[in-house]
């Protein structure tokens, strides 16, 4: 049985022996009292420099400001306990002991609680686990100060069973857990902090900082896992018995997955598509919103999002119009009147395309005169557009309604197929078959 440590009950037999007023009780209350003081005053104090936003700290979010309290509060308290050992060596110190159990309570929540927003995306369940998780390691902390944990630690270390030679105990695993679900935790942070940091470095293309993401996620993680093995008691060389399984799963029934995965790096590597860029795979065409390891989103002018395999993009197809240039080329087609006039028509085609912001002018819009048609002259204009992301049906809807006034203004007709009905009455029938024998014409109009 390891010693029993239990502050509280020390503390309370200082006081009843000796009292309150005793002078190192007294200075250890002076220095709880100057932290909590320091703390409160420097929280004040920096977090309006911490939240506002051109601060360096402000991308930490709320972490860096509930541990500015906590932090300075114990920084207090180890210097005065360093300079009221001076003054009475040999004393305990009791009282700021339990202080510093308090105050380290709260940078674990802090922090426990800064990891999980910021490692989840500040998911909802969050919110309602955080109070839950700090109540627990409060617990945690006021069972250390009472001097009942390490006794709740031997009881669950002596329900124990051995595996091989081995002896592993209900404490060994909760120990292994909680190693491995830190490790894990810190190494999930650490990646986001460097994806933010990577995907605002503008000086690197998109596709290369996507990619460094994924590798230096992957990387932590392996990391990680490596890390935790030994914590839990568990020699990394079975790695190498697991590999072989995982090649043989690879082999049988993972490689589809695996080609994705490869497929995923390929893909940012050769920068053949990009974030942003608007591509038609197949009977899907749209723009990428997102590059993952195993697939892309590919979100289509509608607002519906595909999510496409990455082997796909490297086995098939890919027409992306805006790998070299995001401008887009287009034609509207109209028909006029042969006793139109043709320069005029041509010219007001491209008047109809000045002004509109989408449409570029530098190449400028081009007027064709594309055939002589039986009863019409077949006319476009060609154009470049900026954003084709944004979709073409509107600004043809405008462009068209345009063409119309500048048409309806100048007297340009634009013909329209006509129908003829012509009436005939038959003369005479033959009485076997039925068929006509006879027709007059209709006479004309006029006569």
């Amino acid at each position: 049985m390891s010693p029993r440590e239990n502050l509280v009950a020390e503390l309370i037999g200082d006081i009843n022996e000796h009292g309150w007023l005793r002078p190192d009780l007294v200075s250890q209350a002076g220095v709880v009292l100057l932290a909590v003081l320091v703390g409160v005053i420097l929280y004040y104090l920096l977090k309006p420099r911490v939240t506002r936003d051109n601060s360096r700290w402000q991308w930490f979010g709320q972490g860096v400001i509930r541990l500015i309290f906590p932090l300075v509060a114990l920084t207090v308290t180890k210097f005065g306990t360093v300079i009221l050992g001076i003054f009475f060596p040999g004393s305990a110190f009791r009282l700021i002991g339990v202080a510093d159990v308090l105050l380290l309570a709260m940078v674990n929540i802090s922090v426990l609680a800064y990891l999980l927003r910021h490692v989840f995306n500040e998911a909802p369940w969050i919110g309602r686990w955080e109070r839950r998780i700090a109540a627990l390691i409060w617990l945690a902390y006021a069972l250390h100060v009472v001097g009942i944990l390490p006794e709740i630690a031997d009881a669950l270390d002596d329900i124990s069973f051995h595996l091989g030679h081995q002896r592993i105990s209900v404490l060994t695993i909760l120990q292994g857990l909680a190693s491995v679900a830190a490790t894990l935790l810190i190494a999930m942070w650490l990646s986001r902090l460097a994806e933010r940091w990577l995907m605002r470095a503008e000086m690197l293309d998109t596709s290369l900082r996507v990619m460094l993401t994924k590798v230096v996620q992957s990387l932590l993680v392996v990391i990680a896992v490596l890390v935790a093995l030994p914590l839990v008691g568990i020699d990394p060389t079975v790695l190498s018995v697991f590999g072989g399984a995982l090649g043989v799963g690879l082999g049988l029934g993972l490689q589809k997955i695996a080609s994705n995965y490869v497929s995923g790096f390929i893909i940012l590597l050769d920068r053949s598509v990009r974030l942003g860029d608007l591509v038609q795979i197949g009977d899907r065409q749209g723009i990428i919103s997102r590059l993952t390891s195993r697939y892309i989103v590919l979100k289509s002018l509608d607002g519906t999002e595909s999510l496409v395999p990455n082997d796909t993009l490297v086995t098939s197809t890919v027409v992306n119009q805006s790998y070299t240039d995001r401008k887009v080329w287009t034609k509207l087609a109209f028909t006029v009147g042969y006793e139109s006039d043709l320069d005029l028509v041509l010219q007001l085609l491209v008047q109809a395309t000045e002004g509109i912001d989408r449409v570029v002018q530098d190449p400028k819009p081009y007027p064709y005169l594309d055939a002589f048609g039986d009863s019409a002259v077949n006319v476009s204009v060609g154009f470049w557009i900026k954003d084709p992301e944004n979709g073409q049906g509107s600004l043809k809807s405008e462009i068209n309604l345009r063409v119309w006034r500048l048409f309806k203004a100048h007297g340009i007709n634009i013909p329209f197929n006509r129908l003829d009905v012509v009436h005939f009455t038959p003369t005479n029938k033959t009485a076997g078959d039925g068929n006509l024998t006879g027709y007059v014409p209709p006479k004309p109009a006029d006569e």
